[in-house]
Formats: structure tokens, sequence, C-alpha cells
């Protein structure tokens, strides 16, 4: 059972989003709402500045490449990507308006905390080390890093950072393009990845990630070739 506070979340954010749609039916009017006005909603359930939800499963949002997380809020917006607050909240914002909101996170930089490695093992943390670095090369499955950035920051234009996320975060979205409820560009480099992974594993990968320091460098430009074929580097952002 989740702690009390953890339970009354899905009611605030979903006040939050009813607020955050009423500014954005506004948003034809002469007066545009302010930035602060128009990501009520999304630091409700992210965290201030978007560093990341209090209760282990929002993700961390800022500092991620502008170009990714407008893809993300196209693809929420569209249908293409299914999470039901974030469908409803985003239903009726224009291109520019969802730029614009992609600009103000890109550029936040907050510090992240560091979750705590509990009662984990170190071998499951080893274990996960390897396959977020080196991956797992007689399997042809490469690296988190090797298409994330070498500091698992992301690069520029359109591929996120790792660092930050809560563990139950990245594993629920490496089970979901697992089993198929997420999707990207074909070909969907993502889910090739995460089916040639075990649920051991994505534990593994998921609480190695989730216990490195967020402050990295920020996400740089990279003409390096992806060692995989993905769809989604190559979708206009």
């Amino acid at each position: 059972m989740p702690p009390i506070g953890q339970a009354f979340m899905p009611a605030l954010c979903g006040v939050a989003l009813m607020l955050a749609c009423h500014a954005a039916a506004q948003a034809g009017a002469p007066q545009v709402p302010a930035m602060a006005e128009r990501v009520a909603a999304c630091v409700a359930c992210h965290g201030a500045q978007g560093r990341a939800g209090p209760d282990g499963y929002y993700p961390r949002i800022a500092g991620k490449p502008e170009g990714y997380l407008y893809n993300q809020l196209r693809h929420f917006r569209d249908g293409q990507r299914r999470y039901p607050p974030m469908n409803y909240l985003l239903t009726n914002l224009s291109d520019d308006y969802l730029r614009q909101i992609a600009r103000h996170f890109a550029q936040q930089h907050p510090p992240g905390a560091t979750a705590a490695a509990g009662n984990t093992s170190a071998a499951v943390l080893e274990r996960g080390r390897l396959l977020a670095t080196q991956g797992a090369p007689e399997r042809r499955l490469p690296a988190c890093a090797a298409c994330h950035g070498q500091a698992l920051s992301g690069l520029q234009p359109a591929i996120p950072g790792l660092l930050g996320l809560p563990r139950d975060y990245i594993s629920a979205q490496l089970g979901a393009w697992r089993n198929g409820a997420r999707r990207a560009h074909a070909p969907d480099c993502m889910a090739d990845v995460a089916q040639a992974l075990t649920p051991d594993e994505i534990h593994a990968v998921s609480t190695w990630l989730a216990l490195q320091p967020s402050d990295a460098p920020l996400a740089v430009a990279s003409t390096a070739a992806l060692p995989i074929r993905c769809g989604s580097v190559g979708a206009t952002p």
C-alpha cells in the first residue's frame, strides 16, 4: 500500500491539470499566460523546475534536450504515447505552445537527489553498471551509454539523459517497451533493447541508473553513428 502522501498525488495532479487546462484554453486570448502558469501542472507532478516527482515515478524533465521534450509532448498530445492525464492536458495545445514549454524545461538545471541503495546487493548493482556502460557484446546488446552519451546525460537534439530518473520510472518504461505499450518510430531501437533484457536485468540497470548523481554535464551534440538503427533519432524535432 503506498504512503498516504503518495496516495494523494493523483488527486493533487488532477487539480493542477484542470487549472492548467483552463489556462491553456485561454491561450488564444490577447494575454498569454505567464510561463509559471503554463507549467503549473508539470511541476505539480514532475517537481519544482522539473527535477522529478517525490513519489518515485514521475521522471525528471529538467535539462532534457529541447527536441526530445517537444517530441514527447507532441506524442502525448497526438495519442502516440498514452498516459491519460498527459493526453488530456495537452489536447488543445499548439506546436508553438509545446515548444515554449519544452524550451523552458530544457533550460532548467536544478540539482537532483540521489536515491539510496537500500538493500540492493553489490552483485545486482555491478550487473546494472555493466549493462549501462558496456552492454552485452556477446548478445549484440548495446550499452545505454552508447546511445545516451558516455556521461548518460543525453545527446542533442533528441536523445534524453538517463540521470535523475526514479528507478520505478525507468523500470516501468523499459517494461512498456518490452510489452509493446510504448512505441517509437520504426525501427524502434528501445523496444529491441528492452525485449532483449530479462526482468532481472531491467531491475539491475534501473536500480544502478537511479543511484547515479544527476548533476552530470549537459547533453552535447554528437555526430557519431549509433550502434543500432533508431527511427526516433531521425524524427523531426
